[in-house]
């Protein structure tokens, strides 16, 4: 595992930094399964089951995390046998994967660089990317599309994940999560920065990629519960490949 990887300079200026702020004030909770990352590890087994149903076997393949936070999900993927680099531009939030990766045994590689900078160093290098529940939080989502689509060999998977932009989103997501029930701090999301399916359809045809696959995530507040589904009027999956 790559323990002490500097960062590398961006060339890329597709950041928000008041977002990287508010991961990294949050950092070190990452792993903490009672913190505001608690919906993270309540659906991380379902975001790994959905994609192995799609992409069979992460034995020995090469796969990419793409704003990999903490790394929730890159440890899981790592410990179904996948050779996982981890990428974000939070550097609080790598040293704490970092960290639980040594406690954790788990290894990943993890990278501060930009998902457009990483395209551009290891074109059609990864058998499968994963960018999920991080498009929303980027100031051109379409650009960390393209950027998966040149990471990904041909024949391999992207999986996306983020949220659906309607009223019910906004009742659910942001009213529902953050002042109701409190289960993510307030300001976690900006609705305008939510995407259409139609619009995440859109940027994957025009980076290469074919969609193959649409699921929702809904979560039940009587149970506490998550569950993959056929309602994506909120979250959403996008399962595509690269055609060539």
């Amino acid at each position: 595992m790559n323990a002490t990887a500097p960062p590398r300079h961006s060339n890329t200026t597709n950041v928000d930094q008041a977002e990287l702020d508010k991961f990294s004030a949050l950092a070190s909770r990452w792993w903490d399964p009672e913190s505001e990352f608690k919906p993270l590890h309540a659906i991380n087994p379902l975001r790994l089951e959905w994609i192995l149903g799609q992409a069979g076997s992460l034995a020995g393949k090469k796969v990419l995390d793409v704003g990999c936070g903490g790394g929730i999900l890159a440890e899981s993927m790592a410990k179904a046998g996948a050779q996982v680099t981890g990428i974000d531009l939070a550097e609080k939030s790598l040293t704490v994967a970092r960290l639980h990766g040594l406690e954790s045994g788990v290894p990943v590689d993890y990278q501060t660089i930009s998902a457009e900078q990483m395209a551009s160093e290891n074109p059609g290098q990864f058998d499968i990317v994963t960018c999920m529940e991080m498009l929303e939080h980027v100031p051109d989502p379409g650009s960390i599309v393209q950027a998966c689509a040149t990471l990904v060999k041909p024949g391999g998977w992207v999986f996306f994940s983020t949220l659906n932009r309607n009223p019910k989103s906004f009742l659910f997501a942001i009213v529902g999560a953050e002042y109701v029930l409190r289960m993510l701090p307030r300001g976690t999301h900006n609705y305008e920065s939510f995407i259409k399916p139609s619009e995440l359809a859109a940027s994957v045809r025009k980076a290469g990629l074919a969609s193959i696959t649409l699921a929702g995530m809904e979560y039940n507040p009587i149970t506490d519960l998550y569950k993959i589904t056929h309602d994506t009027s909120v979250n959403y999956l996008l399962a595509t490949r690269r055609e060539n």
